[in-house]
């Protein structure tokens, strides 16, 4: 075993004497405390939570289109009673009441037809009368008569002819060119134009 030089023994003694007792340890336990801190806030950063925001502008955003509501179309037969409404005819008009285009308040087309058996005159009267036997109908339903349009077509419109090829009557042929047409049409949708963005209250209006 090597021996120390008696000079090189008491330098080693006085430089363990000059430094304070525990100074490594504690200034070693400093740097680790800084480190750890260090790493906790900036993991502690990393993980705050923002609030969740839209990546859409507001001009952008789409809007709830309503559902369409298409035109309704019904026939009004008057094969059996020339001038009235039968049983089957009234029923389907209570239908249409229930329609969502009747219940938008379109306007309401009556179209009225005849068969040729007669003058045109007669049959454009005629036409007429069943016109406002379904108008009437509607009123006593509750429909605003300045809804309702009335046009006589008499004899001009046959649906199936009036006679038959050997010129004989037709009698099922002109029950059926005795009608109503009713067309229901929705009211337009007014879609109103898109507001500038930032357009302030006073300048809406």
């Amino acid at each position: 075993m090597t021996k120390l030089a008696p000079t090189a023994l008491l330098l080693c003694a006085s430089l363990a004497a000059c430094q304070p007792p525990g100074a490594p340890e504690a200034a070693n336990a400093a740097d680790n405390a800084a480190i750890a801190d260090n790493g906790v806030a900036e993991n502690g950063a990393g993980n705050v939570v923002e609030p969740q925001r839209s990546i859409l502008r507001p001009e952008v955003v789409p809007t709830v289109e309503e559902p369409k509501i298409e035109p309704e179309e019904l026939l009004i037969g008057f094969g059996a009673m020339s001038l009235q409404l039968d049983d089957g005819a009234k029923a389907a008009l209570d239908a249409l009441m229930a329609t969502p285009a009747m219940q938008a308040g379109g306007t309401i087309a009556l179209r009225g037809h005849s068969d040729s058996l007669g003058t045109d005159g007669d049959n454009r009267v005629a036409s007429r009368r069943r016109a406002e036997r379904v108008r009437d109908y509607l009123v006593e339903k509750g429909v605003v008569a300045e809804r309702i349009t009335l046009v006589a077509l008499g004899e001009t419109r046959p649906i199936a002819p009036n006679a038959k090829e050997d010129g004989s009557d037709d009698p099922d042929g002109r029950a059926k060119n005795r009608r109503v047409e009713v067309r229901v049409t929705p009211p337009p949708v007014v879609i109103p134009p898109p507001m500038p963005v930032g357009v302030s209250d006073t300048e809406k209006s």
